[in-house]
Formats: structure tokens, C-alpha cells, sequence
């Protein structure tokens, strides 16, 4: 679904935008297998002495002497933490209505949306060479207007130069997320997963940290499958940006774009089989696809949770 950017420029709401994403993807799902979800009914639990007597099941009491309430879905509240890189590299490509960190911030205005509609709590933590910003999660009105202020402000930053900071972010979030949530990272990875095997296993470290916490952990990988991916360029010397090291480099795309997909190819699958031992989920999202793969990826991770 195609996000109307003029009309949210024209509210200067990020909330109108996320919210135009999530009624549209939950119109495309015929019935949602998600718990937590809806309003349909899940089950029973035991009727406590004092409480709200509105959602007796009177047919079952009839039944059985003893009262029971029917428990709702969105009964069950969740925490979650959502992890932004905003460095340098994740404004590629240079196009204010679509990089991939405005890619990242409509998703996480999304996901943002979806949870405060499921009574979920939701914290957000915007990062680059050092952690500017940290929302524990909460389930207030009020928080979440923060969060959809913080993220509209992220999308004016200007581009810092510098390599993000992923490792210490992740090792913060684990320490100060005592409570098991679901922790969410929207990252390019650039500097970790694809730089040295040091900053890779500093990478593994981290994330080890979070599920020897408890928590559950979604990686989502963006990219511009086209631009970074395929290296569909003009065949003419290009000069390529480090976009966070300020580095640079001059190559013909046709000469080194057969050996680039294959070793980037490589590196993904090593990532991929390593995440898959730790019991976290890794995603590629090519930032050209929209942000429903992100909203269905969370709903599957959050039945799962219970």
C-alpha cells in the first residue's frame, strides 16, 4: 500500500501515516491467526472477586456452578523494544521520500499504532555513534504521542558522520529491559554484521546478551534491493561514499558486480545460520517492498509469545 506522504506532510502527523499502513494491512488479512490481535474471544480464566462482571460467561456458569470470564485477546499486553540506526549510511539513498531510515521510522510508527490498539507497551531507542535517544516501553497516551514526536524529529536529523554504535545500544537494552520483551532492530548493519569478523562477533555478543535475558529478538536488515543489492548502476566509473566513514572509492559496477553479490550472498547466509543457533529471527527488507512484511513478521513473533 502506498503511504500518502503529502496529506501526512499536510498534518505533519507520522500517526496518520501509520495508521493509513496498519488499516490497510489489517483489510488484506481475511482472519488474523495472531493472538492478541483482535477482540475475538481466546479462552476462559477464573472469575476474581471484585472484578468487572461484563464478560461472565453466564451459559458456562449455568453449566458448570462456577463463573468464569471470557479473556479477550488483546488482554494480553506485551513489551517491546524498538532499535533504530540512524547514521550516516541508513540516509542512502539521498531521497527524502524514501531511505531507509524513513523506511525504519514508518515502520516503527506502524508497529507503533498496531501494538497501542493491542494495549501493548512500546519503547523506542534511536542510535548512531552513541545512543541519543532511549524510550523504555510504556502503554500511555501520552508515551506514545513522545514516540511518534521522537520519530518525526529523527527523519530532520542531518546525516552524522561516524560508524554507528549497534554493540553498546544492544548491550543497554538488554541490561535495562528487565522484564522479557520483544526487542526489534532496524538496521543496515554495515558496520557490524558486514565489516571485520571482530565487529561481527561484537555484534553476536550483543545479541547473546539480549537472549540470555529473556528477550525475544528481530533483526530486520534494510537495503535498496536495486541500488545495494544489485549494483544496477550505469556502466560508467561511479565513485562510491562510505557514507559513514566519509571514504571513498572509484569502480566500473560491471567489473566487480558478479564477485560483490556472491560475497555479499556468502556473508548474509553465515549471518543467517548463526542468528538461526541463538534463536533469532533475521529478515532482509528491501525498503522498495513497503512495511507489511514488518507488521506480519511481528504478529507471527508475538503468537508465538503468548
Amino acid at each position: 500500500m502506498a503511504l500518502d506522504h503529502l496529506q501526512a506532510q499536510k498534518y505533519g502527523k507520522l500517526e496518520l501515516l501509520a495508521r493509513q499502513a496498519v488499516e490497510g494491512f489489517i483489510t488484506g488479512l481475511h482472519r488474523s491467526p495472531y493472538h492478541g490481535f483482535s477482540v475475538e474471544f481466546a479462552e476462559h480464566r477464573a472469575y476474581n472477586t471484585g472484578e468487572s462482571t461484563r464478560h461472565i460467561d453466564w451459559k458456562l456458569y449455568g453449566r458448570t456452578d462456577k463463573m468464569f470470564v471470557k479473556r479477550f485477546e488483546e488482554e494480553t499486553n506485551l513489551r517491546c523494544q524498538i532499535i533504530i540506526d540512524t547514521s550516516g549510511s541508513m540516509h542512502f539513498p539521498d531521497n527524502e521520500e524514501l531511505n531507509k531510515l524513513r523506511f525504519c521510522v514508518e515502520a516503527t510508527a506502524a508497529l507503533t499504532y498496531l501494538m497501542r490498539s493491542q494495549r501493548d507497551a512500546v519503547g523506542i531507542t534511536l542510535f548512531d555513534q552513541q545512543i541519543n535517544l532511549h524510550l523504555p516501553p510504556r502503554g500511555s497516551s501520552a508515551h506514545h504521542s513522545s514516540i511518534f514526536y521522537e520519530l518525526e524529529q529523527a527523519l530532520e536529523q542531518k546525516p552524522v558522520n561516524g560508524q554507528s554504535n549497534i554493540v553498546d545500544t544492544l548491550h543497554l537494552v538488554a541490561e535495562q529491559n528487565a522484564s522479557r520483551s520483544m526487542v526489534i532492530v532496524f538496521s543496515d548493519f554495515l558496520d557490524s554484521a558486514f565489516n571485520t569478523e571482530k565487529n561481527q562477533q561484537k555484534l553476536f555478543d550483543a545479541l547473546q546478551h539480549l537472549r540470555h535475558n529473556k528477550h525475544e529478538v528481530i533483526l530486520f536488515h534494510v537495503y535498496d534491493q536495486n541500488l545495494e543489492v544489485e549494483l544496477n548502476l550505469e556502466n560508467r566509473p561511479h565513485t562510491f561514499v562510505d557514507l559513514e566513514t566519509g571514504e571513498k572509492i572509484k569502480l566500473m559496477p560491471n567489473e566487480v558486480q558478479e564477485a560483490y553479490r556472491e560475497n555479499r550472498q556468502k556473508q548474509i547466509s553465515e549471518i543467517e545460520l548463526t542468528c538461526a543457533k541463538f534463536g533469532i529471527d533475521w529478515n532482509g527488507c528491501n525498503i522498495n517492498q513497503g512495511i507489511y512484511t514488518i507488521l506480519d513478521e511481528f504478529l507471527v513473533k508475538r503468537s508465538r509469545m503468548g
